[in-house]
């Protein structure tokens, strides 16, 4: 993937992260928002996920006030972003922890 591709494909998957998350949270009190490439959720009690892409290693970071800091690459081969350290997709992974902040039921 070059630098172009990555761009295309994070901006889109921020902006379908935040849809996203705004319509299957929308009975939590959270804020979802977008802005220069990061996604911020925040939730009424302060909790705070990020998500953004990072350039330079054509990553996906995802920070998680419930299980920290992970790094997403794309996965060719499979079509999905995949954990760096594991064999978790991003978006398995942010449902999870979002369910479990929330107590909603969350799938991408």
């Amino acid at each position: 993937m070059d630098a172009n591709d990555f761009e295309t494909a994070a901006d889109t998957l921020l902006a379908r992260l935040q849809t996203r998350i705004e319509r299957e949270l929308a009975d939590a009190d959270i804020d979802a928002e977008l802005r220069g490439g990061i996604l911020t959720v925040e939730f009424d009690d302060g909790r705070q996920f990020v998500i953004n892409k990072h350039g330079p290693t054509k990553q996906i970071w995802v920070s998680s006030p419930l299980t920290g800091a992970a790094h997403y690459a794309w996965d060719e081969s499979a079509k999905v972003w995949r954990s760096t350290r594991s064999d978790a997709t991003l978006e398995a992974a942010l449902a999870k922890d979002l369910a479990e902040a929330s107590g909603l039921k969350v799938a991408f």
